[in-house]
């Protein structure tokens, strides 16, 4: 973890607020088509459903958090599920340090694409740390959306989804609702808990703040008098975008390299 937020940190958009690189991570939210990842994006966001289904190509959101005195920032990629660029999807995944996998309850293949995308990252995550050497477990979410719907519309059932996660104890799974938001504050709370992040960065577990606070956020001192008893403030960056694919490619190369693999040509495929 702490040495992929390097690259997000140095990287990263216009966010000018001072956040250390072992507290910045990045959140790949992947799966098919119409199945609510961006819902839920939203919903971790801003706490609001969107009912107008829009087709993302590839969203990215960044958000920080002062939590008792210290800086944290999570990068989010809300990623297209058509994977209309295969090698844009391996990146994402190269450079990702949590995961949600999202399918829907009542779509088949989209199950099946979750199960497709965790032997993917499993794959490429392994090819990535034979490389560096790293140790470091993978945080995993498989998310079965849409459990608002009537059970006889349900096309996958819960052992179904349970089994993906048995042999992992850094995987979960939930059924969630991003419409009726239901389980979605649970479900980040866990994968928060086995990526050893601090509970607050849950969506209900800190305070909501504007940018109009970001002279002042990242103080150490910084409280707002209007709440008591509370030290975890989160605040969306307005003018965030997505590093550059060269600065992903130049940060996996010198990720290897700074393992002292500089002199081994075989490399981990990204196309």
């Amino acid at each position: 973890f702490q040495d992929q937020a390097m690259m997000k940190t140095m990287s990263g958009g216009n966010c000018t607020l001072n956040v250390p690189a072992k507290n910045s991570y990045r959140m790949v939210v992947l799966g098919a088509s119409r199945v609510g990842k961006s819902s839920i994006v939203s919903r971790f966001l801003n706490g609001r459903f969107e009912d107008q289904y829009t087709p993302t190509i590839e969203d990215f959101h960044r958000k920080v958090y002062n939590i008792r005195g210290d800086m944290y920032q999570l990068d989010i990629l809300d990623t297209s599920g058509n994977h209309p660029f295969p090698a844009m999807r391996r990146l994402s995944i190269l450079t990702g340090d949590v995961f949600i996998l999202v399918f829907s309850l009542d779509n088949r293949e989209s199950f099946d694409e979750v199960k497709r995308l965790q032997k993917q990252i499993l794959e490429v995550k392994s090819c990535l740390k034979n490389k560096t050497k790293e140790s470091a477990d993978l945080p995993m979410v498989i998310c079965g959306n849409k459990n608002d719907h009537s059970e006889i519309f349900r096309k996958v059932r819960s052992d179904e989804g349970e089994n993906l996660v048995s042999s992992d104890e850094n995987c979960a799974y939930f059924e969630v609702s991003a419409k009726k938001n239901t389980n979605v504050d649970e479900m980040f709370y866990v994968l928060f808990s086995m990526a050893k992040l601090p509970h607050e960065m849950s969506p209900a577990l800190h305070r909501k703040i504007s940018i109009q606070y970001g002279d002042t956020f990242q103080q150490k001192s910084f409280r707002m008098r209007r709440v008591k008893d509370m030290d975890a403030y989160g605040m969306i960056s307005p003018f965030a975008r997505r590093p550059s694919v060269n600065s992903d490619l130049k940060y996996i190369k010198s990720k290897v390299l700074r393992e002292g693999q500089s002199r081994e040509r075989e490399k981990c495929t990204i196309q």
